[in-house]
């Protein structure tokens, strides 16, 4: 079996499970996480994710760059190549689709939090899920090791691993992995910001469960849309942005029930009981007078202008 996957309440688990191979993305892998990433996207009784790897050796230590069963190396090499002037529609830069519609299936980003759990090496393809897919990152300190992997083979790799990681951590810290290819440990993941926490193997997951269940209890539209907000518009100028946040809050606290839970929890002193629910269309506000017209105008003003 190449992936695990279960779920416990609001929270999914993903475990790459293939620790004979180093959790590797074979193809088999590949296609089966692909459908389990969709799955996560279109449940909603799930709220987070927690990815890992089997075993306490390997995350994920790559891709099998083996030809797929039936396919001779020159055959496998020939598409490939073809593949770059001529992607199949429907691709992205001539891989399949994920779940997301942007990125590959295997590693794209899903509109839910998912937290890495990086129990071992971390290389390769295993080093671009934690880029793309993965918004929080706990490493053990025994075991969890980084490589970026594709210097050194010759190469810099069909994925968009090398400008997602200059976007993430800063410029020099980035060109040094990219460049050196060397390897390195959890301390300095955490010290040039690639991860957030290091904890002993035996908290990797108590650590990464509470993170996730803190998410689950947050109201779990505004949280997708959160995340959907901070990727989708980092790059764009912050007057802009700050426009398209207004709109996303506009119809939370307008089509969502949990904006009306939180507000009403905050004053009945109360823990929130978000359950993501939709409103229906409601009428629109009556018509003013010319005199009520001017008087709400005149408030809004005094507030906001």
């Amino acid at each position: 079996m190449g992936v695990l996957y279960e779920k416990k309440g609001h929270i999914a688990y993903v475990t790459i499970d293939n620790p004979e191979k180093g959790n590797i993305l074979d193809h088999e892998t590949s296609d089966e996480i692909s459908r389990v990433w969709k799955d996560i996207w279109e449940d909603r009784d799930v709220r987070a994710t927690i990815l890992t790897g089997s075993g306490d050796r390997h995350f994920c230590a790559g891709h099998n760059l083996a030809p797929p069963p039936g396919v001779s190396a020159e055959d496998f090499d020939r598409i490939r190549t073809e593949n770059i002037f001529w992607p199949l529609s429907g691709t992205v830069n001539g891989a399949k689709i994920g779940a997301d519609g942007r990125l590959g299936d295997h590693y794209p980003q899903i509109w839910k939090p998912v937290i890495g759990a990086v129990n071992g090496w971390a290389a390769g393809a295993g080093f671009y899920i934690l880029l793309t897919t993965t918004d929080i990152r706990i490493a053990c300190d025994q075991h969890a090791r980084f490589k970026f992997a594709l210097l050194s083979q010759g190469w810099v790799g069909n994925g968009p691993g090398a400008s997602y990681l200059t976007r993430q951590i800063a410029h020099a810290d980035a060109m040094k992995i990219l460049l050196t290819d060397e390897a390195f440990d959890a301390k300095e993941a955490l010290r040039i910001n690639l991860i957030n926490e290091v904890v002993a193997h035996d908290q990797l997951m108590i650590r990464s469960e509470e993170i996730a269940e803190r998410i689950a209890g947050m109201p779990p539209v505004a949280v997708r849309m959160m995340k959907e907000f901070a990727i989708r518009f980092r790059d764009v100028p912050v007057s802009e942005a700050w426009r398209v946040q207004t709109l996303f809050n506009t119809l939370l606290t307008q089509l969502t029930t949990d904006g009306d839970e939180g507000r009403k929890a905050f004053l009945e002193k109360r823990p929130p009981e978000f359950t993501g629910g939709i409103r229906p269309k409601a009428e629109g506000y009556r018509e003013l007078s010319h005199e009520e017209r001017s008087l709400l105008d005149e408030t809004r003003r005094e507030l906001y202008g």
